[in-house]
């Protein structure tokens, strides 16, 4: 069934808000106890309709769709915007009727066809809303927080009309699917914020399916995934679709030059590019990462261990002698790199950081 979207409208007040009420008690349902608390009012909603941003998907869902810089936004927390430069509207209020079906869909659908640029977000334990951002294509970003200081899930989208949707498609159905079996840090989130910080670099599909398989190799091992991605892609058929010989080559040699490890530049733009997208560096969440990877590969360490450890790998890698380069002048990594050698220097802000992963992650065990 094809729903039809308006304007809300006086006479729907009562719906919209008995909306609100089933799409909360959904939440408790699902174990989410805290969302939605107080929350959405008839003030909010009638002030959605003065700005004309509140939405009806006939009379079974409802959503606002709202444009400009959200006041919530401006601080973001264990992670960054990707692009902080292009406009963008937030999709708020998305609540249906007992019974409706499809109602999401339908809203973001309204809101990808209207807007190049959306950012979102729910609380943690909204398991239902991140599952959607995620089939969406949205890319996790951080944590941003609400009047009453509680934390919300941060997501961004962007509509890439440079790349075929042909291409886009074989890459949701094709690619971004085997990035689920590697490690925690090379999942699907991974390959999607990697996407989109290269395409805020430069947009075009060559650099769009470069950052899509630059990683496809860690199925055969970590040591040369590099190499191996480049086998790959270099293998794969399905790419002349819409690439030249010469280009499949760029994209291949893209994968190989992306390595955080490498001493020499990457041997084009395109790998350069592919490279510093794939430098993921927010503070926490590389020694998050690093901590969790000592605690998954390195289970006979304690606490001490696992410490001296986190420091050793972070003075190797990302430290002033440390071998992360970056190859882009203004690189957008410049910034939170400068950041990070700041905390690994500064070990009396760096270990109440540490101890707080490693006791999160060794309870979970």
């Amino acid at each position: 069934m094809e729903h039809t979207i308006r304007h809300t409208t006086e006479a729907d007040i009562g719906t919209v808000m008995a909306m609100y009420d089933h799409s909360r008690s959904l939440m408790r349902a699902d174990g989410n106890t805290t969302q939605w608390t107080g929350y959405p009012t008839e003030n909010d909603l009638r002030r959605d309709m003065e700005l004309g941003v509140s939405y009806m998907i006939d009379n079974v869902g409802t959503f606002s769709l709202v444009p400009g810089e959200d006041p919530y936004y401006g601080f973001i927390d264990h992670g960054r915007w990707i692009d902080t430069v292009t406009p963008y509207s937030t999709l708020h209020r998305l609540a249906k009727a007992p019974g409706a079906k499809g109602v999401a869909d339908c809203a973001f659908a309204f809101a990808k066809k209207n807007c190049d640029h959306i950012r979102i977000d729910t609380h943690e334990s909204n398991h239902a809303m991140r599952h959607l951002a995620e089939r969406e294509g949205f890319v996790e970003c951080g944590t941003v927080y609400m009047d009453d200081g509680t934390p919300r899930v941060a997501y961004e989208w962007w509509r890439w009309d440079i790349v075929p949707n042909d291409l886009k498609q074989w890459v949701e159905r094709n690619v971004l699917p085997q990035y689920d079996s590697f490690d925690a840090a090379h999942r699907r989130d991974h390959a999607r914020r990697v996407i989109a910080r290269a395409m805020t670099m430069e947009a075009s599909a060559l650099v769009y399916i470069a950052a899509a398989m630059h990683d496809l190799g860690l199925a055969n091992g970590r040591e040369r995934h590099h190499l191996e991605s480049g086998r790959i892609i270099r293998s794969c058929q399905a790419l002349h679709n819409w690439f030249s010989d010469n280009e499949i080559e760029q994209i291949a040699q893209a994968a190989e030059d992306h390595r955080a490890s490498a001493t020499t530049p990457p041997r084009s733009m395109l790998g350069c590019i592919v490279a510093e997208a794939d430098r993921d560096i927010e503070p926490e969440t590389i020694v998050r990462r690093t901590v969790e990877y000592g605690i998954s590969h390195y289970p006979e360490l304690d606490c001490n261990g696992h410490w001296q450890r986190t420091l050793q790998h972070l003075e190797e890698k990302y430290s002033e002698r440390g071998y992360i380069k970056l190859w882009l002048d203004k690189s957008p990594n410049a910034a939170p790199l400068n950041e990070l050698r700041a905390l690994i220097s500064d070990h009396e802000h760096l270990r109440p950081l540490f101890d707080q992963f490693y006791n999160a992650l060794t309870h979970k065990r």
